[in-house]
């Protein structure tokens, strides 16, 4: 599992119980599309983040499939309804076996 020193957040803290929230995240990756060449010619071996995920105590808020379109440094924004405190969980999956998390505790009052 790779390091959370790759990632940006803003979530909230708190929140009031059915308050609509928003969830922005940025993971640092290169996205390499395997279409560009190094100094010396050869080919930069294709690596992209393929799937990113945001659970709220290990309940589903969103999944994506990600495609070697998205840029580099992917950032996502979406809303999630407050419902109960706990944690919120993120995670990317890159094609080369990498994971990068990301965990967040919210009180909700």
């Amino acid at each position: 599992m790779a390091n959370s020193d790759r990632v940006k957040v803003r979530i909230p803290a708190k929140a009031k119980k059915g308050e609509i929230i928003e969830i922005k995240a940025q993971l640092s990756h290169d996205m390499e599309s395997g279409q560009r060449k190094d100094a010396d010619g050869k080919s930069i071996p294709r690596r992209i983040v393929n799937k990113f995920t945001c659970t709220w105590n290990n309940e589903p808020v969103i999944s994506a499939d990600w495609h070697q379109a998205v840029s580099a440094n992917p950032l996502s924004g979406f809303f999630a309804v407050a419902s109960a405190s706990g944690k919120i969980k993120l995670t990317w999956w890159d094609e080369a076996g990498a994971v990068f998390e990301y965990t967040h505790d919210i009180v909700v009052e």
